[in-house]
This record gives structure tokens, C-alpha cells and sequence, in this order.
């Protein structure tokens, strides 16, 4: 590949290390304990814990080479207590990041020493049954592989099907995940972008619609995606070996003769029905590419908190019971919040946001918490690690903003108790309420939200204020059996703010945005009229320049106007989108001697020096221009003079797709 880069004339213009590393121990719930393996952790248990402290940790001497390979090989259940089998699982998964880590970079200085310059990427898994829930896991796992890294960055792989209010929270996350644990030169990549009619088992099961691609692009491209690599773009034949294998197939693949049939462009060439839905999407990319290169997505005054430990879950011992409760714990109130309340309450309810990696790795931008930066939302497992703790309960005293959503923590990492954040928050848990088919947890909110129905939890508990000096505590929602707070607002001395919602509270919009507003978030983009469904965000470079992403996940079209950071957008017209359908919109677009001020419809190339060019859409459309000078226009479009001195130009629906060039004269 080295004579054929971009770096020498060739077409290769990155190198992607290995595939999927990681991933098949991980779905087996399999680790490698080879022996050198065990030899491995036996010498860096005792350089860390020192002979006496790797067996009380573990249960088991790293001298005794039997006794030792017997204790992981049973996932601590051989001997030893419930707490030694939590420390040896989460020992496990770590060691494992660094055994992956080595490997490609290893990988990395291979291909370096045979003249590979163009930049790496590491392929990051893993999605499962249209959901996303666990793709952290594939960060957790790979991170310490490319995080800082020179020429190096992390693509994405996922499969989702398609795009909805259920799984729309789960691409925007795994998005922020990744750009979580890259620097300021990693920028966000898609090396298996899933792309066709998902007939991946060619029994027609399963048929994807055609918009399901241009949703996800145009959702990645807003969040800063600058490589979608569409996974299988085309299909092809898999040819017999040259030396039968008596395998069945003696094909170099076990799809049979035929492989990528669910491509857009089938094995013999064919074109299906994703492949024009596939071209107008990459034309919309296409004609804002030169903006988009030099963008970043633009965030409201909320972070989500990512702990990279809370995804160290991909191992649990069948017989290891303590470890599996608690890695179901943790799935279920990790990440998105219990029931993905907390990510869908945030994307859904008008908010962009970027994540922040809580672990403190010296790589991540929440390496140092800023107490005068964003606010910072996370889901709470009962686990929560002592340094993550000490980390947020630090934030908290100078001053920061939180908003927890789960439990309260009381445990490190290792299951030993530890409740330093809760005890920063004078709060403690008295009962945990889990709904069951003859109970129905329910609790209310307080006067602070106006009038609010009674609402079913799936969980609840039971707070109470602990009286830890400088804190003082008001409820937000109470239980109503007994009246218990389940979720507060804590003041700390020294001007921090800390809502505990230790409940699993729905989904109601209105009411997370009114939770947040009391931390000081609102949104900087306000569709009015819009229904649920409506994505916003916008993209912006050095220069004040600006896209304003649309997506509109909803089966149903919406109407509405658009606020932009307290303005108006488009002079407050109405805007449409159709149902399942998406908009890049310009805004303080420079051209010479003229500002696309804002425009109803999308780019469809770089401005030609003093002319823009547009891609009508089927209705009709507006853009508005800063000019004193005239403006020449295609066709059926008109141009008027406003009164502060700008052009509106104007034209008809039903010329979709149809270019529109406007001129400065």
C-alpha cells in the first residue's frame, strides 16, 4: 500500500489497524487466559499490590501458578469472597485494554516500519439488535489504543437499522463517546457505516427504508463526522480457492458465491432501492463540504458524563453471582440513564451536547473539571469509581453544576463501599422501591414544576439529608406512598448545584427541560410547533459561519418556526420538513461583497466567488442576502429589495433538485 498513498501520488488516504479487536471475547463473554496471559497479570498484581496485597485482593497467590490459573479461569469463584471476585472482574477488563492497546500500536509500528504515513484508524464495535446501548463498551475496551495518539483516531462501526426516537439517543451518544476520548486533532470517523436494505441474511426478513441512511448521515456530519466510510457500498462474487478447503463452500468467504447482498449496488452490478436515497444524501454532504471540513458541532451549557468504567461489564462469569447482579445494575442505569431517559430527555428535548470522559485519563477534556464550564448530566449506576467521585464532589464544592440520574453511588469500582459524592451531597439512601407486578411505584413532583400528574417509576429511593455541613437540600419529586423525597436540589457552600433524580421519572419533556433550566441550561435552538421527533443543532467555524441541521426522525412531516441563540431564523418563516427527512440550512455564509444571510434550502456547492449556489427542495423556498449590490437569479425566482438594505429572493415549489445560482452583480 505505501506506493499507492496520497502522500505519493496514490489514492490511499488512510489505514485502518486490524478489525473489530476485542469483539469476539467480548460477545462470547470469553476473555484470553492463556497462560501467558495469567503470567501477565500474576507480574502485574504483584508490581502493583505486592505479593501479600495480590492475594487478599484476589483470593489467590500469583506464585502458585495452578492455584492462580484456577482463580481467573473460574472468575473468582473458586475461593475468596464476593469482593475479591469484583476486583479480579474489573482487574480483568483493564488489563485486557492494555493487552488490545499494545496490539495495535504494535500493529501501528509495523506498518510505520514499511513506509505507511497516511494517518491510522482503530475500528471501534459494537451495536447489537438496533441499539447502542452497548457500543461504549468497544471505546472502553480500545480507548488506550489511539486516545492521544499522534496521525491516529477511532472510527465507529454500527448497525442500527432504522433511525427513531428509540435508538436516534444512542447514535448522538456514541458520537459524543468517541469525541470524549479524543484531542483536539482526533477527529470523528465512520469505518462501518451500515448502508442498503439490511437483508444481511438474504431471507428477506428484514428491509430497511431508503431514509434510514440519510438520517444517520446527516446526523453524523452534524456532530462532526469527517469520514463515512458505507459499509457494503457494493456487493461481489467470492471466488472458489485454489485449494478446496472440505468446508462446503471453498469460497474465500461463507456467504456463498454471492457476498454484499444488501448493498445499494447488488454483487452484479444492480442498483436497489437505497441507492438514490443514497446519491441525494451525499449531494447534500457534498454541496457543504467545504463549510462542514473547517466546523464543529455547537453545544448548549450541558455536558454527558461518560465513565469508561461503568462499560468494563463485557466479562461476568456464569457462576460469579455478585458480579453479574452488579453488571446488570450497571447496564441498566449507566450512560443514556435508566430506561435512556436522561441522553432521550436531552437530544429530544432541544438540546445539543458534548460528552466529557469523567475517568481523568490525561487525554480526555474532563481530565480537569471546570466548575465555570458546562453542566454536567450523568447516569449513576449504584458503582461509581472513588477517583470519579472525588473528581465530581471536588467539581461540585468550587462551584459546578450536576444533575444525576439512577442511583445514588455507593460503591467503588471493586465493590468495596464507597460513598464520597453522596456524602459531598449530605444525602443518603433510606429504602429502594423497585416496581413490581403488584406494586406500582409513582411519585410526584413538587410545587416547583406546577401541576404535575402522578407519574409510575420502574425504580425509586428513598432520600435522606445526611446534614453534612454547607448543603442544603430541596425536594423535587416525592414518593407518593410515603412522601419520601426521591429526587433533590442541593446547594453547596461555595455556589454548586446538585440535582439527584433517584428515580427513573418519564420522559415528559417539559418537565426535564424546566429540571434543567434550574441548573441555568436552556437551549440555544427552539423549534416552534415542532413535535417530538425534530432534531436541531448547528455546526459553525472560525468565521461566524454556520449550518443549522435539521432531522426529523418522526414518521410524521413538521411545521414550525426556529430560533437560533435568541434570533430569529429566516426572519421567523415557517419552515417544513417532510417525515424522516433532514435540512442543512446556511447561515452567515461569506461571498464577495455579499453574506448569504440565511437560506430555506440547502447549499449545493461552494460559493463561486460572488455566487451561491442552492438545491431547491420541492416546496418553495427564501434566502436573504446582505447586499447593496443587485442580485441576478435563475428562472422562476424574485428577487426584492428590503428595507434594511438587503435582497430576499424567492421562488416557487415543485422544481425539487433543481439548482438555483445567485449572482452578485
Amino acid at each position: 500500500m505505501a506506493d499507492h498513498q496520497v502522500t505519493r501520488g496514490g489514492n490511499v488516504a488512510a489505514v485502518q489497524l486490524d478489525n473489530e479487536v476485542g469483539m469476539l471475547s467480548w460477545v462470547t463473554g470469553s476473555p484470553e487466559l492463556t497462560d501467558r496471559t495469567l503470567a501477565d497479570l500474576a507480574k502485574g498484581a504483584t508490581q502493583r499490590w505486592g505479593p501479600e496485597g495480590a492475594i487478599l485482593r484476589y483470593g489467590a497467590d500469583p506464585k502458585d501458578t495452578e492455584a492462580w490459573a484456577a482463580q481467573w479461569r473460574s472468575g473468582g469463584t473458586r475461593a475468596g469472597t464476593q469482593t475479591q471476585q469484583l476486583a479480579l472482574h474489573h482487574d480483568l477488563g483493564d488489563h485486557h485494554r492494555d493487552r488490545y492497546a499494545t496490539y495495535l500500536l504494535h500493529l501501528r509500528e509495523v506498518a510505520q516500519g514499511h513506509g505507511i504515513d497516511v494517518p491510522f484508524f482503530v475500528n471501534v464495535h459494537g451495536t447489537e439488535q438496533g441499539r447502542g446501548r452497548s457500543f461504549p463498551i468497544g471505546i472502553s475496551q480500545l480507548s488506550r489504543a489511539y486516545a492521544g495518539i499522534p496521525q491516529t483516531t477511532s472510527g465507529s462501526d454500527h448497525y442500527l437499522g432504522e433511525l427513531t426516537v428509540e435508538n436516534v439517543p444512542d447514535l448522538y451518544v456514541i458520537n459524543a463517546f468517541m469525541a470524549a476520548v479524543h484531542d483536539a486533532d482526533q477527529p470523528l470517523t465512520s469505518l462501518e457505516f451500515e448502508s442498503g436494505t439490511g437483508d444481511y441474511g438474504e431471507d428477506m426478513s428484514r428491509q430497511v427504508t431508503p431514509e434510514a441512511m440519510d438520517l444517520k448521515t446527516r446526523l453524523c456530519v452534524a456532530q462532526g463526522n469527517r469520514l463515512i466510510n458505507y459499509y457494503l457500498f457494493s456487493g461481489g462474487h467470492n471466488p472458489p480457492l485454489d485449494a478446496p478447503a472440505g468446508d462446503g463452500n471453498d469460497r474465500i468467504a461463507f456467504t456463498g458465491e454471492r457476498h454484499g447482498f444488501a448493498a445499494p449496488v447488488d454483487p452484479e452490478g444492480g442498483l436497489s432501492e437505497c441507492y438514490p436515497a443514497l446519491c441525494s444524501t451525499v449531494r447534500a454532504v457534498r454541496g457543504s463540504e467545504h463549510l462542514l471540513a473547517a466546523m464543529d458541532e455547537e453545544h448548549d451549557d450541558v455536558a454527558l458524563g461518560f465513565v469508561p468504567d461503568h462499560y468494563l461489564t463485557e466479562y461476568a462469569h456464569p457462576d460469579a453471582v455478585r458480579r453479574r447482579e452488579l453488571v446488570r445494575d450497571t447496564q441498566w442505569f449507566r450512560g443514556m440513564g435508566p430506561r435512556d431517559i436522561l441522553a432521550r430527555a436531552l437530544l429530544l428535548g432541544g438540546h445539543s451536547f458534548a460528552a466529557l470522559d469523567l475517568s481523568g485519563a490525561p487525554t480526555s477534556a474532563g481530565a480537569e473539571l471546570d466548575p465555570a464550564g458546562p453542566a454536567l448530566a450523568l447516569g449513576t449506576p449504584p458503582v461509581l469509581g472513588r477517583a470519579v467521585q472525588e473528581r465530581l464532589a471536588a467539581y461540585v464544592r468550587a462551584g459546578g453544576r450536576l444533575l444525576l440520574h439512577g442511583r445514588l453511588p455507593v460503591l467503588d469500582d471493586d465493590g468495596t463501599p464507597c460513598t464520597v459524592l453522596a456524602d459531598a451531597l449530605g444525602l443518603a439512601v433510606d429504602t429502594r422501591v423497585e416496581s413490581a407486578p403488584d406494586l406500582f411505584a409513582s411519585v410526584r413532583a413538587t410545587g416547583w414544576a406546577g401541576e404535575q400528574p402522578e407519574v409510575r417509576v420502574g425504580f425509586l429511593e428513598r432520600l435522606r439529608t445526611t446534614g453534612a455541613p454547607g448543603t442544603r437540600a430541596e425536594p423535587l419529586a416525592v414518593d407518593v406512598a410515603d412522601g419520601s423525597p426521591v429526587a433533590v436540589d442541593v446547594t453547596v457552600e461555595g455556589g454548586g448545584r446538585a440535582i439527584v433524580m433517584a428515580c427513573d421519572y418519564p420522559c415528559h419533556l417539559d418537565f426535564w427541560r424546566a429540571l434543567l433550566a434550574r441548573i441555568g441550561v436552556h437551549r440555544r435552538i427552539v423549534a416552534h410547533g415542532g413535535s417530538s421527533g425534530l432534531l436541531t443543532t448547528t455546526t459553525a467555524d472560525a468565521k461566524g459561519q454556520r449550518l443549522v441541521h435539521l432531522v426529523n426522525v418522526a414518521p410524521v412531516p413538521q411545521k414550525f418556526t426556529l430560533e437560533v441563540a435568541g434570533e430569529p431564523f429566516a426572519d421567523g418563516a415557517p419552515l417544513e420538513l417532510a417525515a424522516r427527512s433532514g435540512l442543512m440550512l446556511p447561515a452567515g455564509i461569506r461571498l464577495e461583497g455579499a453574506v448569504l444571510r440565511w437560506a430555506t434550502t440547502e447549499l449545493d456547492g461552494p460559493a463561486d466567488g460572488s455566487a451561491v449556489v442552492l438545491r431547491r427542495g420541492d416546496g418553495p423556498g427564501r434566502a436573504h442576502i446582505d447586499t447593496d449590490r443587485d442580485v441576478v437569479v435563475d428562472g422562476d425566482a424574485e428577487v426584492v429589495r428590503t428595507e434594511g438594505g438587503g435582497v430576499l429572493v424567492t421562488w416557487p415549489g415543485g422544481a425539487g433538485g433543481e439548482r438555483l445560482r445567485l449572482q452578485i452583480a
